[in-house]
Formats: C-alpha cells, sequence, structure tokens
C-alpha cells in the first residue's frame, strides 16, 4: 500500500506542504530472468538459474524455474503483482508442495515465516523480523528496494540475517527467503538480469556479470528453415547447408564442442555423448554472419 506523509512547514507568510509518496513495486518476474550464484568453499564456482517458459496450473500462471539444481523443471514460480507476493510450487514424487516465497508489500517491523524448501538451509526457517527497507541503486542505475532480516527473538531455527532486493529476490539462493548470503559458505549472488540486462552485481568474487541466457528461443531463426533435435546422444541439425561454423555451450557459458562445416549437404549429426546431462546451448553461425541460437537438453 503506498504511504503519504504530510509535512507542514509553518512559516511567517504562510505554509508550505510537500507529499512523499511510497516507491512503486518493481516485479520481480519478467519475461526472461536470469541469476547467477557464486560459491567459494574451494575455489569459487558460479552457477545459472533462470526462468524458462510459462505453463498453466489449476488455472493459474507459473514460470518454470530451470538451471542449477532446478533442471528437474519441477519448480515453478507465480507472482501476483497486486499484492507483491511470489509463491514457489514445487512437483515432488508423492505430493505437491506450495509455498509463499516473498512478501514485497512488508513493512518495517513486520513478522514473516521463511521456507527454504530443497536448500541447505532449515526447510522452515521460522520467523523474521524487517528491521529495516532502504532503497538503493543498482546496476542498471534504477532504485531498488532492499528489505532487511533477522531472526526474531523466539526464531530458535534461524541464527543468521536475510536480505532481499525487489524485483530480484533473495541474496541467497532465490528458494532460500531466509538463506544468509555468504559467498564462502552456501553462496552468494553475484548477477541478476532482466530480459538480458543487468540489474544486480556484485563483483568480490568474479570479474564480470555477462547474461547466458538471452535470446535463446530461436523461434524464427534468421538462418531460414533451420532446426535442431536429440536422437540419442547426438544433436541433429536440419537444412544446415548455410551454416559454416557449431559451436555448444553450456549454461554456464562454457565452451564444450566446437565444429567447423563444409559440404554438409544440409545435414548434420553433432556427438554430444561426452558431454554431462544437463540444458545446453547450440550457436549456428551462417556463411553470411547470420547466427541462430538453440536450446537442448543432453542425455
Amino acid at each position: 500500500m503506498k504511504k503519504y506523509t504530510i509535512v507542514f512547514c509553518f512559516l511567517m507568510f504562510g505554509f508550505v506542504s510537500t507529499q512523499v509518496y511510497a516507491q512503486e513495486y518493481v516485479p520481480m518476474l519478467d519475461n526472461l530472468n536470469e541469476w547467477k550464484f557464486t560459491t567459494c568453499n574451494s575455489g569459487c564456482i558460479t552457477d545459472t538459474y533462470f526462468t524458462d517458459g510459462d505453463t498453466l496450473v489449476n488455472g493459474m500462471n507459473f514460470k518454470i524455474l530451470d538451471g542449477y539444481h532446478y533442471i528437474s523443471r519441477t519448480f515453478l514460480l507465480r507472482e501476483v503483482v497486486a499484492e507483491k507476493k511470489v509463491y514457489l510450487k514445487i512437483f515432488l514424487p508423492n505430493r505437491v508442495e506450495d509455498y509463499l516465497l516473498y512478501d514485497f508489500s512488508l513493512e518495517e517491523g513486520d513478522t514473516f515465516e521463511m521456507f527454504n524448501p530443497i536448500t541447505p538451509f532449515p526447510a522452515e526457517g521460522g520467523l523474521f523480523r524487517l528491521d529495516s527497507i532502504r532503497s538503493r541503486t543498482l546496476a542498471d542505475n534504477n532504485m531498488y528496494r532492499h528489505f532487511y532480516f533477522s531472526p526474531t527473538p523466539g526464531n530458535t531455527i534461524s541464527t543468521q540475517n536475510a536480505v532481499w532486493i525487489e524485483g530480484v529476490g533473495s541474496l541467497s539462493i532465490l528458494t532460500a527467503p531466509g538463506g544468509h548470503p555468504d559467498f564462502d559458505n552456501v553462496g552468494h549472488l553475484s548477477c541478476s538480469f532482466k530480459n538480458g540486462t543487468r540489474v544486480y552485481e556484485n563483483l568480490e568474487e568474479i570479474a564480470a556479470c555477462s547474461p547466458s541466457i538471452l535470446n535463446i528461443d530461436a523461434v524464427i531463426s534468421p538462418l531460414e528453415g533451420v532446426f535442431i533435435y536429440v536422437k540419442e546422444e547426438t544433436v541433429v541439425v536440419e537444412n544446415a547447408s548455410e551454416i559454416e561454423k557449431v559451436v555448444i555451450y553450456s549454461i554456464s557459458g562454457k565452451k564444450v564442442l566446437e565444429k567447423q562445416l563444409n559440404n554438409n549437404n544440409g545435414h548434420m549429426v553433432l556427438q554430444t555423448g561426452h558431454i554431462k546431462k544437463g540444458l545446453y546451448i547450440l550457436k549456428a553461425t551462417g556463411r553470411n554472419g547470420q547466427v541462430a541460437t538453440f536450446k537442448f537438453v543432453s542425455g
């Protein structure tokens, strides 16, 4: 709810009134969302997770969370913008679990029960108090509200503080709103992107923030007619006569295969049996310099 504060300044010749409006809500979920999460126990590792497509469950729209340890695609996010709330639905083998993950309508002094499902943190994190809300400028030069929480005095489960950023989520694991962000422990958010635009960055443990997931759904390929499909331990590229080079990247951006193509007769088979199971990006470059990018799951 927006708050209005009226400040009256009485002067000798009258008064001046000023209205201060609450900052407008910034939704957390956009068309394409990406987070990079870094852990530095014995050397730093940065994992990527992202929203990949939409689905309808019981008449409600959800975004599918993918990457990192969400590759099962059974983690679904739903945001109710009018309520400033973000919900999580998890499909487990024998049940479905639902959580209120974030509530950005909270005000200073409010309490919130934290749930951290399927993370290193306690699944039921107990009650936290919202100590303060501060607006700070992020990497895109826009202001975002930061929510600072601490466990309530009666909380015997969680002992460390948590931080949320409106429009971004937790500074810890996305599905751990009650998680304490720490590079040298469970981990800390390094980067966050919306539609390929960098919103948040922390370069304490990584050199730079670049999106891995950007326009990777080639619905209409600039290389006309080109399409791919997975067959056993191969990726097949069809209508490939104009393709000059193919590169396959892991979701973290590491190059795992590169192949120059000559006289492929429009049909190409790439052997992928040596790469681990997971999500990959295939980038095909045509002889005219145009690029088509596709996504596939290996294994």
